[in-house]
């Protein structure tokens, strides 16, 4: 079989073993280094509201919520753009 990627799709270098994630979408187990992060916010209170307590001056508390997504989600949800095969080893900002 020829090998498609250097790293083998995975940002683990000589590390040795990397703990296992669960995919968001699935449930496949990914690799940590090999699945796609996706970051957001969390905010309990509406916008509207919101906007109106930051003009007044106030500090809203928002939750960081963090989402692994294996390769196949990640392509599904559009996190990750399936490129041509010269423009497969450029990196690029997800």
């Amino acid at each position: 079989m020829t090998k498609k990627r250097k790293s083998g799709g995975r940002a683990k270098g000589s590390k040795g073993h990397s703990d296992s994630v669960s995919c968001s979408n699935c449930g496949t187990l990914v690799p940590k280094d090999k699945a796609k992060k996706k970051t957001g916010r969390l905010t309990l209170v509406e916008p509207t509201l919101a906007k109106e307590l930051r003009a007044a001056g106030t500090y809203i508390a928002s939750q960081k919520t963090m989402k692994y997504y294996c390769v196949s989600c990640a392509v599904h949800y559009g996190l990750v753009k399936v490129r041509a095969k010269a423009d497969r080893r450029r990196r690029t900002k997800y």
